[in-house]
């Protein structure tokens, strides 16, 4: 018994308490190969956690450099002579907008300074491709109905000369537009277009005010001509083949004003006779041209 006494008190330990006893042997084998640090210990409230993400680094990622940061996006990630060529077609662009946009602006602008030292510069590059049908500050609208008509000379069989009578050729373009949806823009403006670059382009003695007078004569005559090639004559031949010459005119007449005003309008009409002009082989049609020849005339 003093033995057992003995023994006992070998293994207290000074403070009187009993030392733990020696764990079973897998758990000591699962302590030596899972060693857990005070650092590591997921019951400890001040371990530390995971790193967090380096600042712009994608999720999930330690914030190392990939093999694409870096790289540059748009014009830059050109090479340089690729750069150098996209560079000068935008600047190219740039300044053709701009100067496109100082144009127009100069041509719908009332009359002014630059306009009038350099209104023909200005003309040259709004027209035909860019031309501009409106105005700035609201211009008074059209308050008169304006016609055109035209007349021929004609050269008879026998070797005489007949006029015609005047044929008025916008009263064609109103019965073509009438009761039909889906009007061509020749129908519509072609003529109308026509006279108005007529006079635009001469002083009121017919008289051209400009390099483009001459064109627009042999616009609207073409137009004239290309009328009177469709129309038949008492004889029931084309007029085109016998045309030698042809007179156009004008016919302004003003709107009647509304039954509820009190402006007083004059409603006679007024005439404009522009020139006679001898028609050419340019100024016919090639169809009537070849008629023409067929005929002998």
């Amino acid at each position: 018994m003093d033995a057992y006494v003995e023994k006992d008190a070998v293994e207290m330990s000074d403070d009187g308490r009993r030392p733990p006893e020696d764990p079973p042997a897998h758990g000591r084998d699962h302590l030596e190969k899972s060693p857990t640090t005070p650092s590591e210990s997921p019951d400890r409230p001040d371990a530390p956690s995971e790193a967090p993400d380096a600042p712009g680094a994608p999720s999930g990622t330690t914030g190392a450099p990939s093999g694409t940061e870096g790289a540059g996006a748009g014009i830059m990630a050109l090479s340089l002579p690729y750069q150098v060529v996209a560079a000068v077609a935008l600047a190219v662009v740039g300044v053709f907008a701009c100067v496109h946009l100082a144009m127009v602006f100069l041509h719908v602008a009332p009359s002014n300074t630059l306009t009038k030292r350099h209104g023909e510069a200005v003309s040259d590059w709004i027209y035909p491709e860019f031309e501009q049908n409106w105005k700035l500050f609201a211009p008074n609208p059209l308050q008169a109905n304006i016609s055109v008509e035209v007349r021929a000379d004609l050269a008879g069989a026998d070797g005489g000369r007949r006029t015609t009578g005047w044929i008025d050729l916008t009263a064609q373009d109103i019965e073509a537009i009438r009761h039909n949806p889906m009007p061509s823009h020749a129908q519509q403006n072609q003529l109308r277009r026509a006279v108005d670059f007529y006079l635009n382009t001469h002083d009121d003695d017919n008289r051209s005010n400009g390099s483009r007078g001459s064109f627009s004569e042999q616009y609207i005559r073409r137009i004239a001509m290309f009328r009177l090639e469709a129309l038949e004559g008492p004889d029931g031949r084309t007029l085109g083949p016998d045309v030698r010459r042809i007179q156009l005119r004008t016919v302004s007449r003003t709107v009647p004003a509304a039954r509820w005003s009190t402006e007083r309008t004059r409603t006679t009409p007024s005439y404009r006779d522009l020139p006679w002009w001898t028609i050419t082989e340019a100024d016919r049609s090639a169809g009537a041209v070849t008629s023409r020849t067929e005929a002998g005339r």
